[in-house]
């Protein structure tokens, strides 16, 4: 980020997400050192999400594997007439605009 920029048009609940599309067997470690968050904050921000239905956590072995539920729509007034999915496909590396 540019010196002097605070703000990011993303929430940390959106950079997470990313981070869980990217690879749904991320580390809460790997997470947190990505969204630049304590790893507290992660799972907090992970239970919130789990607690919407947006994500589906699966314990393997020692890891957690998450699954997202595309189809849930966002949560915001202005953007609930569109999906995870739709936020995950506009926001993916290599689409472009």
């Amino acid at each position: 980020m540019s010196e002097g920029h605070t703000w990011t048009f993303l929430s940390n609940h959106a950079h997470a997400l990313m981070c869980i599309a990217k690879d749904p067997d991320a580390r809460v470690r790997d997470i947190a050192a990505a969204v630049g968050i304590t790893e507290r904050a992660v799972q907090r921000i992970l239970r919130e999400l789990e607690e919407a239905g947006v994500v589906v956590r699966e314990r393997r072995g020692r890891r957690n594997h998450y699954s997202i539920h595309g189809t849930v729509p966002l949560r915001h007034p202005l953007e609930q007439h569109k999906t995870v999915h739709d936020l995950i496909t506009l926001v993916s590396p290599g689409k472009s605009s």
